[in-house]
This record gives C-alpha cells, structure tokens and sequence, in this order.
C-alpha cells in the first residue's frame, strides 16, 4: 500500500465518490440498519449533510478511499472504505480532525462497536447515551468525548 495523503474536500462535483465510499463503510459495519433507513441517509448525503460539515478527503494513489466531516469541535462523520479499513487510513483521518480542526466529541451508534473500540483506543470516553438517533430512529447513540489541547472535554 502506497502512502495515503489527506486534502479537503474539492466540492460537491465528488460527493458521488464519497457517497461511494459511505456505503462501502455502512454495507461492512452497519449491519443494524434497515435498508430503508440506510437508503434514506445515502439520498440525504449530498444536500443535506455534506454541506453541513468541512470535509477532509483521504486519498491511495489518487483515488479517494475515506472522508472525514468535522463542524465545532465535532467529528460528525469518518468512513473510509471497506477495501482499505484496518490500513490506518481512519487513524489519519481522525489524528488531523483532532489535531487541526479542534475535535473533542463524536457520536456513535451503540451497536457499532468497532467504531466504539476505535474511539476507545484513541482516548475517547462514553459520557452519555440517548436511546434514539437524531431522526428519531430506534438505533441508540453514544456520546464520546476526549480533552482537547486546552484540557477542557
């Protein structure tokens, strides 16, 4: 595997891409979702939440293959493909989230738990938990936070 390089996102001419990339991730990890659900979040990708967040694009050999979606101190989105998950391609993503944009919080579906151990594993803690998503859907979410630079959570 080649060196993977991060850039921003260049604009909504490669949301298909990422569209792309999502579904790869969610088809691999997601496994308690409906396929109504998961085909209603795909559809609301590029007008609704892409334009919401600063969006960091990872890239193999030109190709992108992950993204990151950070707002306020939030990491609101990290998919990286399923061809590529384990490669360190998430760990970049989410060390220049933290590093550059400032993240302390990021939310995780509970029955995700490969998303919960990588958080884990990089210092995030469970500091709450409500038992509906933000659309009012019965997939439970965790709060997860870590101290930032200045110390605070």
């Amino acid at each position: 595997m080649t060196e993977t390089t991060l850039r921003e996102c260049r604009g909504p001419g490669e949301y298909p891409r990422l569209v792309e990339i999502w579904r790869s991730a969610v088809d691999a990890t997601h496994d308690f979702l409906t396929e109504s659900d998961r085909d209603a979040i795909e559809t609301a990708l590029p007008g609704d939440y892409f334009p919401q967040v600063r969006l960091t694009v990872a890239e193999l050999d030109g190709v992108p293959v992950g993204f990151a979606g950070t707002v306020h101190g939030g990491l609101e989105m990290l998919f990286v493909h399923a061809d590529v998950r384990g490669k360190g391609v998430g760990t970049l993503l989410l060390d220049r989230a933290v590093g550059e944009h400032g993240v302390t919080r990021v939310d995780v579906n509970d029955q995700n738990r490969q998303a919960l151990d990588f958080y884990r594993r990089r210092g995030f803690t469970v500091t709450s938990r409500d038992e509906l998503d933000e659309a009012g859907c019965p997939y439970p979410v965790l709060h997860l936070s870590r101290a930032g630079v200045d110390g605070a959570q």
